[in-house]
This record gives structure tokens, sequence and C-alpha cells, in this order.
């Protein structure tokens, strides 16, 4: 879709807000001109914000990338609000339909049409600080039946769907594994969808994941946004930064205290994301394969991009499964229609005997924009059941 029918697009949809809107504001024109001059610089900027580098190269294709952006996450709180707006005011014109003067009609008008903006504006800018700020530690204790005494306490941090790219760059990452690395964790895990762009716009932009310390390293699989991106060349450039790429494959770690672990080791295992055989039939998604070769005793970890691996991930016998993808809706109410996509949003979940937890991301996509689904950095602790 080109420039030109996507601001058409947009046109139309920011024009249905200001017929709602611009009418009932009270003030005449005058009061009308502030919400009509941001709804149609809105509606120009928009479609910059997912096709700047098509029409401008940096740092012009930034800035508009990041105007476009700033207007999307606008632009979709004052539609939601609006469309609420709508249905309030449908149901106080069939109260005053059922009971004439029961409730002043026009005032409603007026009132919620202030409001709309006001609130929009709000929305907004809570959300972009939300957004901009460094992901906060949230710690998981997962629940894991006849763990060996000396896997008690091993942890998992999980980082997810960083979306290094038009928005989010090196200081915004080197914050993130400052704060993974002062967590002084067993094993690091990266679920999917760090990139937003190819390898030659961003690889110095990603480049602080070199810096990321653990006892057994740091370990990698593919998201759908990867191979929008070009997944071999950044396979390439992850491996080149020394993070192990799980593609439908595993690691065997074992303990140094073999008595305690009672020679049980943990496999933590990879695959690619489930819709990666799309992009490449030599990248489809198989939970089994990852496993294959592995002790069959053993504490059983699998990478998996999406939630909707599990099913698959519980057929195979993991224990438990680390994904993300979901961004637990980023923000409201976006988050409602995640379920209807994904049988998972957030948290820790339950499968049959598979552990699910779905990590709400650590950076995010398009809209530098979250509310009512927080940022986050995953410690997660395995525990005995």
């Amino acid at each position: 879709m080109n420039v030109l029918t996507l601001i058409g697009l947009s046109a139309l949809m920011h024009g249905y807000i200001g017929l709602r809107l611009l009418p009932a504001l009270p003030g005449g024109a005058g009061d009308q001109l502030w919400l009509l001059g941001i709804l149609c610089l809105s509606a120009l900027l928009m479609p910059f914000g997912l096709l700047a580098r098509r029409v401008a190269r940096p740092p012009l294709a930034d800035l508009l990338s990041w105007a476009g952006l700033l207007c999307m996450g606008l632009f979709s709180s004052l539609l939601v609000l609006t469309l609420l707006r709508d249905a309030v005011l449908g149901l106080v014109w069939l109260m005053v339909l059922v009971s004439p003067g029961a409730l002043p009609l026009a005032q409603w008008r007026s009132f919620s049409a202030q409001a709309v903006p006001l609130l929009g504006g709000m929305v907004t800018l809570m959300g972009f600080m939300n957004a901009r700020r460094t992901a906060a530690v949230v710690r998981i204790n997962v629940p894991i039946r006849d763990l060996p005494l000396a896997w008690q306490g091993f942890t998992l941090v999980q980082i997810s769907d960083i979306h290094v790219g038009p928005t989010i760059r090196r200081p915004y990452l080197r914050r993130i594994v400052d704060r993974v690395n002062a967590l002084e964790a067993d094993l690091v895990a990266i679920t999917g969808d760090l990139v937003d762009g190819r390898v030659s716009e961003l690889a110095a932009h990603v480049a602080p994941l070199a810096d990321l310390r653990s006892r057994h390293g740091t370990f990698f699989v593919t998201g759908n946004h990867e191979y929008y991106s070009g997944a071999d060349g950044w396979i390439v450039e992850l491996r080149r930064l020394g993070l192990t790429v799980l593609l439908n494959e595993h690691v065997v770690i074992a303990h140094p205290d073999a008595a305690t672990a009672r020679g049980i080791p943990l496999v933590l295992a990879g695959v690619t994301d489930y819709s990666g055989g799309h992009f490449d039939p030599a990248h489809r998604s198989d939970p089994v394969a990852a496993l294959r070769g592995a002790p069959l005793d053993a504490v059983r970890v699998l990478l998996a991009h999406q939630p909707r691996s599990a099913a698959a991930a519980a057929e195979a016998g993991f224990d438990l499964q680390l994904s993300g993808h979901t961004h637990g809706g980023q923000f409201y109410p976006w988050n409602l229609f995640v379920r209807f996509q994904q049988p998972f949003t957030a948290g820790l979940n339950r499968l049959q005997n598979l552990w699910v937890y779905t990590s709400r991301g650590t950076g995010y996509w398009g809209p530098p924009k979250r509310f009512g689904a927080p940022s986050e950095i995953t410690c997660l602790t395995l525990v005995a059941a």
C-alpha cells in the first residue's frame, strides 16, 4: 500500500472523529480550530510512522517515524474514546426518548466532546512515559514437579519484544542490558522480536547485547519481526555478538553438583517463530525436533516466541515455555482482543503439564505507548512443586 492511499484512509478515519466531536464543542469555530488542526496534522503524519523509510532517508526518516508513531498512539485513543462516547450518547438518547427531559442530552454532547481529546491526550502522555522508561523487573517462581535440589533456585531472565528500530535505539537497549546484568542470572533468554529493520541499519544499536552476562550465556529465538527484517542476516549477526541462536534445537546444561542434581540435566530448547515456515520452509517451528536427541530424564525448558506453540510444546513433554509476542496488549483496549489470537495474553499459565510464561515485552512496537500493560524484564526462578 502506497503513502497516498494510507494518507487517504487516515484522513477518512480522522474525519470520523472530527465529524463526531467538532460540532459539539462549545464556543464556536475559534474553540474548534485547535482540535481541527491536531486532527489534520495527525491524519497527514500517521502513515509516515510505518512508511517513513520509503519516502526519506535518515535523519529525516527517523523524525517522520517519531512524529507518525506519536500521532498513531494519540489517534488510537481518540478513536476508541469517540466510539465509546457515541455508545454512551446512544444510551442517553434512548433514555430521553423513553422519559423526555430526564437527562440534558445537549450538555452530555458538549461535555463528552471536550472530554474525549483531553482524556486521549492524557492517556497518550502517560503511555509515552511508561513506554520510554526502562522495564521493571518482574519476579516469578515456577513450580516444577520432582525438581532436583540442585536446580531449585535456578534463574532464567527473559527479555522479549524489544523492537529496536525507529524509536528504540542503542541507549534504550543499553539500559535494559545493565538492568539484566544486575540480576546475575544463571541464564538469559531473548524470546524474539528484537528488531524492526535490517542488520545494515541497526547493527550498531543492537551491539550492547554482546555485554549481557550470565552463568550459562544468552540464548535467542526468532520472532515474526525477525523474518520481516531479514532473519538470516540477524542470525549471523547475533551469533557474532556471542548469542546462541536456537533454531528448532537444544543445548544441555549439566549441573556441577551431580549428587544433588541426581544426574538430571536442564535441557534448554528453542524453536523458530510459529509463522517462520511461511517465510522459509526450513524454519517451520517444531518443538519435537527441538528435543530430538535430548536426555529423556531432564528439566525441559522451551523458548518459543508465540504462546501458540504451547499445545505442541505440551505434547512434546516440556515443563516450561517462555514466550512473548503479545505485549500484553500494549495499551488498552487492545489487550482485550489478544485472547482471540493467542491462548495466553500475559503472565504464568498452565496447559496440561506445561507452564507457559508470556512476557508483556521489554520494549514496544509502533506507537511509543504503554497503558495498562507495563513492559517487563522477567526473572523466573525454578522451585520445587
